[in-house]
């Protein structure tokens, strides 16, 4: 690898985004963009970048060679090749790829930026947004989280007009520099997102409870099936509507998911005690006969219908 130290110690200069860099271009200016990471996420990203004229060339980097090319014959990206000559030729640089590789590449690649705008789409924010505290191009990175996901995994997966109508989380936006934080909201506003805004360790909070416990109950939910039915065409047969979209997270990446839970550790413990002592009501209602308590957990249930229709 190259000198991590080769870009520290650049100042932002006071200079206008118009003539600061090459890299500090017009907002509406389609970029050469390099996504780290062309399988679901990545991928879903790379057909809108393209479709929206976002971008003048996508670069795709990967560590499996099979998904690599892969991204190549699909046309998610024009072209693949190393980290390192990826982010020389890049004016952005997307990061999509599981949280504890994040937290480890993340500061290596801001060792070699100059004025390139560093974008991650991780489910997890403190430990990134930590791990960058006090470095000299903290303002290059905008932390995000698009709040879309399927349980499929690799280019194969990736779906157009994914992003499209859902949210996006923009972590501590303050930290970053203007021209890379309006152009990443041009971005996300261009693929038909709506954007939040949030402090890092909130946003993680709200994604135990929204986002991670649904995982971890899918994935719970599987097992419990899977160990009490032995039959497995049973469960393909009997298994109704209502099951299959309950269990279909339990298919996903379990190389994305458990570095999500361990890095939000502390959160997702709170959320799953909680669900825990939700289940023991339930059942304690069951084992007592008790129609009016279960008839209110259940009406209690359904009050989600306010927020979600």
């Amino acid at each position: 690898m190259e000198d991590p130290n080769k870009n520290i110690g650049m100042s932002k200069s006071p200079v206008t985004a118009e003539t600061s860099s090459p890299f500090r271009g017009r907002r509406g200016q389609r970029k050469k963009i390099a996504i780290v990471g062309v399988g679901l996420i990545g991928g879903s990203l790379a057909i809108q970048l393209h479709e929206k004229k976002l971008s003048s060339r996508l670069i795709g980097v990967d560590a499996n060679e099979e998904h690599a090319k892969k991204a190549v014959e699909l046309e998610l990206v024009d072209e693949t090749m190393p980290l390192n000559d990826a982010i020389e030729q890049s004016d952005v640089i997307i990061l999509a790829i599981p949280v504890d590789k994040l937290v480890e590449l993340l500061p290596a690649i801001m060792d070699k930026v100059d004025e390139q705008i560093v974008v991650d789409l991780g489910s997890t924010k403190s430990q990134l947004v930590e791990s960058l505290k006090n470095h000299p191009k903290r303002g290059r990175y905008v932390a995000t989280h698009p709040m879309w996901g399927t349980e499929y995994s690799g280019p194969q997966a990736a779906v157009r007009g994914a992003y499209e109508n859902k949210a996006v989380i923009i972590c501590n936006p303050e930290e970053s520099d203007t021209d890379a934080l309006d152009w990443v909201k041009h971005m996300y506003k261009k693929i038909g997102m709506h954007l939040l805004e949030m402090e890092a360790k909130a946003h993680d909070l709200h994604a135990a409870y929204v986002s991670h416990i649904s995982h971890i109950t899918s994935f719970a939910l599987a097992n419990t099936v899977l160990q009490k039915e032995k039959e497995d065409n049973a469960i393909f047969e009997l298994a109704s509507a209502g099951f299959e979209s309950t269990v279909r997270l339990a298919k996903s990446n379990p190389a994305m998911w458990v570095p999500i839970f361990m890095q939000n550790k502390e959160n997702v413990l709170d959320v799953l005690k909680e669900h825990i002592a939700q289940l023991e009501r339930f059942k304690e209602s069951i084992e007592k006969s008790d129609d009016a308590y279960l008839m209110k957990l259940i009406e209690d249930a359904n009050k989600i219908r306010r927020i979600i229709k």
